[in-house]
């Protein structure tokens, strides 16, 4: 059973769930769940409604074939609305759209917090198998050092025609750029503001 607090009975029965993409953060739909919509997606980690129109419950892609994987829920301060994120199979909406709010679902920007997290856990808890642990063993001048080979590798392939190769090197360089930030302590949020104040000043 979920360990979430949820105030069922404040709402009748059924709260409002959102869900949103665990990638892009674009919001996807808005459903009602039961206790027994929340039990079922967390048993089967696919979401679950409960249908009012059909009066039962109703697993997004049943028929469609367009699941939402659940990656995490949580719960609002009120304890009467639930927070979904999802990976979706699919297009989200019946009138087959992305989203129920006719919004493209199509950028992986969000990954980077995803692969962010990872980079400082291989830092925080290093494995013998990881390459980035191993990175970070072999200290800040080796990370720096494989960031300027890695841009140098980039600047040879921007000037031939293989995407390929060159979105290969591109996301060689992104990793291992966050390799650094995470060796030298700071946030890529740090780089951002700093982004944000130059373009503040135009």
């Amino acid at each position: 059973m979920s360990t979430m607090k949820i105030d069922f009975e404040k709402m009748n029965g059924l709260v409002p769930a959102i869900v949103q993409d665990s990638i892009s953060g674009i919001v996807l739909m808005q459903g009602y769940m039961n206790e027994e919509a929340l039990a079922k997606t967390e048993q089967t980690g696919m979401v679950t409604f409960f249908s009012r129109s059909k009066n039962r419950l109703w697993t997004k892609g049943e028929t469609s074939g367009n699941f939402l994987e659940l990656v995490s829920m949580k719960v609002d301060c009120d304890g009467d609305s639930i927070l979904v994120k999802a990976n979706p199979k699919g297009p989200v909406c019946h009138t087959g759209a992305d989203t129920c709010f006719f919004e493209e679902n199509n950028s992986k920007t969000g990954f980077i917090d995803q692969l962010r997290a990872i980079i400082k856990e291989r830092k925080n808890n290093p494995s013998d198998k990881s390459y980035t642990a191993s990175l970070f063993e072999k200290g800040i001048n080796k990370v720096a050092q494989k960031v300027g080979e890695e841009a140098v590798e980039i600047v040879i392939e921007a000037k031939d025609d293989n995407k390929e190769l060159f979105l290969g090197e591109a996301a060689d360089l992104l990793f291992h750029y966050l390799v650094l930030l995470e060796a030298k302590g700071y946030e890529l949020d740090e780089v951002m503001q700093v982004l944000i104040e130059r373009h503040n000043k135009k």
